[in-house]
């Protein structure tokens, strides 16, 4: 027996409100990560290049959990419902974003590891709540409803920074402050709270399974036997490895840029709003940082920022900068997804976004390469907003490709193994990203470059050459 629709809006919202709190921490706690890793790492001798992977493998961690969690939580969601999972992983969340601020104030690199993979084990519960949304719509509107997760990753991801930026303030050393890891966890305590109070229970005999086996055999066979289908799977695989190279780094690089232009401190005529900004080390005389002996831009009006708002710290300012920047890239990905991808995906076909998002991420790899060897701020910025346009259209193209090219008997599990493939390569991206970081700043850009090329010559292909599911019977 379906639920009328006014109690099943309110169960969407209150799903919505749940994932969108706990998502939050994620996006708080994700800009940091790299730089207390790297930090921590740094206190036990380990040389450049282990650093590197150490930090690639903590980045991969959460990942790794919720690629082997999603379909255990899945299965138990299905035999004990959906509400307990959701709760449960909500719990998991709280108290692991706690353990992460303990962490950061003992510096243990093993703490963080231990916070991650817990974090990562209670995160892989969204599926549970993408079940929650299946059981409360009907097929028809089941896009809409699994929007709201992709709507909640978005405003979390753009949201979270921000509340991190205000945590530092909170803290005594920033270097390894506590604060964002305990905002963190209340913010997931309120969901936890809001969902043992207010979320109903969704399953019911007519609900579909939430299971599903890391890598279906059968969907296997069935994609390499339609190279068109395997063509979406393998591009989709690239876009989000090179895409999880340039996230996972992107933390290290701005330190690296701030670093490089001695961003300790800002003259005061910059915080009045008046000359560019002249950059000079904590405790230093204030000096020129480069051959103009000035910073200007997007930099300069972000350190005036950090000092006007009371992040003089040194490493306070640097995380500020680093959390600021995330925000804008979360508002650019809000942007594009909300209002370019869904006005456009009416007047263009899926191959040919697709298509144009490959374009214009490989241009934004090549800038973002070029920043990194410049060691240009302003670059960086315009970098990012083209890499982050291009993967918004890449990413909801290959998929919906993958949707319409398969049986429909088979959909469910086609489209299973591409998050399956997507999850492999958020797990990978990190690791190869860091680590490439480590040997050259520009590396991870240039090796994403090449394998956007690759994806996009994938995209060409499989798109002039694939049919959907029903053109073929046609044709038959």
């Amino acid at each position: 027996m379906s639920q009328p629709e006014s109690p099943r809006k309110t169960a969407l919202l209150i799903i919505f409100l749940t994932v969108f709190i706990d998502l939050l921490g994620f996006g708080m706690v994700l800009p940091l990560l790299p730089i207390y890793g790297e930090q921590f790492a740094a206190k036990h001798g380990f040389s450049e290049r282990q650093i590197g992977l150490i930090v690639g493998l903590l980045m991969s961690s959460f990942s790794a959990m919720q690629f082997l969690f999603l379909p255990i939580w899945g299965r138990l969601s299905d035999r004990w419902g959906r509400r307990p999972i959701v709760i449960i992983g909500l719990a998991g969340s709280t108290f692991f974003y706690a353990m992460f601020g303990v962490a950061t104030i003992l510096q243990s690199l093993p703490g963080l590891f231990i916070t991650r993979i817990g974090a990562g084990i209670a995160g892989a519960t969204i599926s549970t709540a993408q079940a929650f949304i299946a059981d409360c719509t009907a097929r028809k509107d089941r896009a809409k409803g699994m929007a709201l997760i992709g709507a909640a990753f978005a405003l979390g991801f753009t949201v979270g920074p921000v509340l991190g930026g205000a945590a530092l303030l909170a803290g005594g050393d920033a270097a390894a402050s506590p604060w964002p890891g305990y905002l963190a966890a209340g913010l997931s305590g309120a969901a936890l709270v809001l969902a043992i109070f207010k979320l109903p229970e969704s399953l019911s005999r007519e609900s579909e399974s939430a299971a599903r086996s890391l890598f279906d055999r059968s969907a296997l066979r069935a994609a390499l036997s339609r190279p068109s289908i395997g063509l979406l799977l393998a591009a989709s695989f690239v876009a989000v490895f090179s895409f999880a190279n340039f996230e996972s780094t992107l933390s290290l690089q701005i330190k690296q840029m701030v670093g490089d232009h001695g961003g300790q401190s800002v003259s005061s005529d910059a915080a009045e709003g008046g000359d560019p900004v002249a950059v000079v080390d904590s405790g230093a005389p204030s000096q020129p940082v480069n051959a103009g002996g000035a910073v200007s831009g997007p930099l300069a009006t972000l350190l005036s920022l950090a000092q006007r708002w009371g992040y003089g710290d040194a490493e306070k300012a640097t995380l500020f900068v680093i959390l600021a920047t995330f925000a804008y890239l979360g508002i650019i990905l809000t942007l594009a997804q909300g209002f370019l991808v869904r006005r456009l995906s009416g007047r263009l076909s899926e191959g040919a976004m697709a298509t144009g998002g490959a374009v214009t991420a490989i241009a934004g790899f090549l800038l973002l390469a070029f920043a990194a060897q410049r060691d240009d701020f302003n670059l960086l910025i315009g970098a990012m907003a083209l890499e982050v346009v291009g993967f918004a259209f890449v990413n909801p193209s290959l998929q919906s490709l993958l949707s319409r090219r398969s049986d429909p008997r088979e959909q469910g599990s086609i489209l299973g193994l591409g998050q399956s493939m997507t999850s492999l390569a958020r797990i990978m991206g990190p690791v190869f990203g860091v680590s490439f970081f480590a040997r050259r700043q520009d590396l991870p850009y240039w090796s994403a470059t090449a394998l956007m090329v690759v994806g996009l010559i994938m995209i060409l292909i499989a798109a002039r050459r694939g049919h959907d599911f029903a053109e073929r019977n046609e044709a038959r």
